[in-house]
């Protein structure tokens, strides 16, 4: 009996372990970005040896894929579950981008960084297909699925610019809209290329 409960508390203790290295590069990774952040630096911050981090983690890869699933899980992106049921093409747009926009405003500093290391990493790129890339893609198809003209170039374009971090970016942070301003222009702008398609 003794022996069960020291292994369950060793095993305890190690996940215990994992998961303060996890949260210690998810952090350094919001303040400065995967590429930035060195094996030592995440050591240093969760309190473990360089070996210890080694033994949960064997590469940098493996730890970027634990970072990505504990950030999703902690911030998923909007789900798009009940969008369907919005059947109005320009009302489903505005319900959307404004979920999506304040998700961007709450998880800008990740993303910023993130999105700036996609260009330098490959692990990066790799993880961002996951974490941002898929759900992404689900939002920009369930925007534009309502549009009769939805295979249109020009729609899809506009829609793929809606839902861009960069375009957040650049309404909210540059030309000072509030994001539920900026969520209803890009509807208005996607509404305006589906009738410019038809």
């Amino acid at each position: 009996m003794a022996r069960k409960y020291e292994q369950r508390r060793r095993a305890e203790k190690q996940e215990e372990t994992r998961q303060r290295i996890v949260e210690a590069a998810v952090e350094l990774h919001r303040v400065h970005g995967p590429a930035q952040t060195t094996i030592s630096a995440v050591a240093e911050r969760a309190a473990v040896q360089r070996n210890t981090l080694y033994r949960h983690f064997p590469d940098e890869r493996a730890l970027l894929h634990a970072c990505s699933a504990h950030f999703a899980a902690e911030q998923p992106v909007p789900p798009v579950d009940g969008w369907e049921g919005i059947e109005d093409p320009l009302a489903r747009a505005r319900h959307g981008l404004r979920e999506l926009y304040a998700y961007w405003e709450a998880n800008e500093e990740m993303a910023t960084n993130v999105l700036r290391d996609v260009e330098l990493h490959p692990a990066v790129r790799e993880v961002n297909e996951l974490h941002w890339a898929e759900p992404l893609a689900r939002i920009r198809d369930m925007l534009l699925n309502p549009w009769p003209v939805r295979r249109n170039k020009r729609l899809a374009a506009t829609v793929d610019l809606a839902v861009s971090f960069r375009t957040w970016q650049s309404l909210v942070r540059h030309s000072g809209l509030t994001g539920r301003t900026a969520a209803d222009l890009m509807a208005e702008t996607i509404a305006c290329a589906a009738r410019a398609d038809r």
